[in-house]
């Protein structure tokens, strides 16, 4: 089952819109003297330079000698002789060399070198889109060539970050790249197939969503084009292949070699991350061998530091600021001593610290999957992980998830399970697992599993979720299924109960249920289906 059409045209316009959008308020703080261009929207370097007159805007030669465009920011007081921190910004999938411009500015403003590029195959930049290849890997490494050669940047102080794209390219760097001594690395990726392709399943919206975005602002590679078609065409004789182009481009691949060049790394991401899943950061980070820091907001891909790029207080970009500082310039600000694990609950808005991940919760809740329930495939239940970055914004800003009404959904469409009322709060905290037995009419499928918070009312609010697919499976034998949900903070209220919900559709997953197959859920005595829910006391 591929993407239509319409679902492509909706995803490029989406991301193109946010984008323009983006891109334009970039450079808000230049709006009275530096309008956008009507026909990019965004600021062009002489409008920028106008507002900000510390940025050089340079070409810079990268891998293979295309041209990368970027701009400097230096230190007001630079004098000769004089070295400072070098960071090194690549921008994320699809944005302008504009991006970093506020924040490069003050961290200009507090003694570094910033250096901000396009990365290779977006907007002005040359060559194609390489998907955090080796080329993008030997474009920062030239990048950093360059500033050590042109600016007043110290080559024993070099550090790189960056949004989405660009933090994956400063992870993976940080394996090749020995000079680089420190990353913030903000709503990227560890494990690229985990993210897209988490339980063998196709992440329809989010994948749709790279290809339009990079098709609009970009030249994508011919490998990213056969990529992208063999992926949303469900071309299982092309799995193998995928998951050897996503290994390639998969930070934890390269683990050794980060742990044996020691950067400091702090990774942060959002709970409900469209594109790249909490999950796999947080299996990254444990890890990790040398100084590490984890943090996680409310919030989609990017949105927990996005208002930062607009130059508005943004706590993500202060602790960004922090590591740097103490990592980079040596400065005793204390963040190394700080619960290294920082989450910020869905409910609360407020900060928690822990040692490690593995301490975020104190206990499990396990509910039980008892007796057997069928489900018919193709139907979509009205239970639903919601719709990418409208969901999750809604829960960051207004603590709005995705919703649905537990009694009302459709026993022929969707296998449903309750626990008894809570007599206190449910501090939800890391990762709820599912163990199930599953018993399908054909030999491929998929199910998605919800946890949702059920009121008096029988409202649910989604706590989590996650999808399943499997493949050559013998028609009428029973196989086990264990899942990890996506990781979350989420409080569920004295009063209230959890209940588990599996269907066959969802519109932000490419599905593979047979037209007229069907699920049967069972516990068998000796092998009990259950969800163990981990929650802080």
């Amino acid at each position: 089952m591929s993407p239509s059409r319409t679902t492509l045209r909706t995803a490029v316009g989406t991301v193109s819109a946010a984008v323009l959008a983006t891109s334009t308020l970039a450079g808000a703080p230049a709006a009275n003297s530096a309008a956008p261009s009507p026909t990019t929207g965004v600021a062009s370097p002489q409008q920028l330079a106008a507002e900000f007159p510390d940025v050089k805007f340079v070409d810079i030669e990268g891998d293979g000698g295309i041209t990368l465009k970027a701009n400097v920011f230096t230190p007001g007081d630079a004098a000769p002789g004089r070295r400072y921190p070098l960071i090194v910004l690549p921008t994320s999938w699809g944005m302008p060399q504009i991006e970093y411009v506020v924040q490069a500015k003050k961290l200009a403003d507090a003694g570094y070198v910033v250096v901000g590029y396009n990365s290779r195959g977006f907007w002005q930049s040359g060559g194609q889109i390489e998907t955090a290849g080796p080329p993008d890997i030997a474009d920062a490494s030239k990048v950093i060539d360059w500033a050590l050669a042109h600016t007043a940047a110290d080559p024993a102080k070099v550090g790189m970050g960056g949004v989405s794209y660009g933090a994956g390219i400063s992870l993976l760097t940080s394996a090749f790249d020995k000079r680089v001594k420190a990353v913030a690395a903000l709503s990227g990726w560890a494990d690229l197939i985990d993210s897209i392709y988490s339980g063998r399943t196709q992440h329809q919206q989010a994948a749709a969503l790279l290809g339009g975005l990079g098709a609009v602002t970009g030249r994508p590679s011919p490998e990213l084009r056969t990529i992208l078609k063999n992926f949303l065409a469900s071309d299982l004789a092309k799995e193998g292949d995928m998951i050897k182009w996503g290994a390639k481009r998969s930070p934890v691949t390269y683990l050794d070699k980060i742990n044996a060049n020691g950067a400091a790394i702090m990774l942060g991401n959002a709970w409900g991350d469209s594109l790249f899943p909490p999950n796999q950061y947080a299996d990254f980070y444990e890890k990790l061998k040398g100084p590490k820091r984890l943090e996680f907001r409310p919030g989609d891909h990017a949105t927990a530091e996005g208002l930062g790029l607009l130059g508005l207080p943004n706590d993500t970009w202060d602790h960004t600021k922090r590591w740097f500082d103490r990592y980079l310039k040596g400065a005793d600000n204390g963040v190394d001593r700080e619960a290294p694990v920082q989450l910020k609950s869905r409910s609360t808005g407020a900060y928690e610290g822990y040692k490690s991940w593995k301490d975020v919760p104190s206990g499990n809740r396990r509910i039980a999957l008892n007796g057997t329930q069928r489900i018919r495939t193709n139907r979509d239940s009205g239970a639903n992980g919601g719709t990418i970055f409208l969901s999750s914004l809604l829960d960051q800003f207004f603590r709005l998830p995705p919703m649905a009404s537990i009694p009302l959904l459709p026993r022929s469409a969707a296998a449903v399970w309750q626990s008894e009322r809570y007599t206190s709060a449910q501090h939800v905290r890391g990762t709820a697992k599912l163990h199930t037995t599953v018993t399908s009419t054909a030999e491929s499928g998929t199910g998605i599993a919800y946890l949702y918070d059920v009121g008096p009312l029988g409202l649910g609010k989604l706590v989590s979720h996650a999808p399943f697919t499997f493949h050559d499976k013998a028609a009428g034998k029973p196989f086990g299924v264990d899942l990890e949900l996506f990781s979350t903070a989420y409080d569920v209220p004295a009063g209230h109960r959890l209940a588990v919900v599996v269907d066959s559709v969802d519109p932000l997953y490419i599905e593979h249920n047979p037209s007229g197959a069907k699920l049967t859920f069972s516990s068998p005595a000796n092998d009990p289906s259950w969800v163990s829910v981990p929650v802080r006391d």
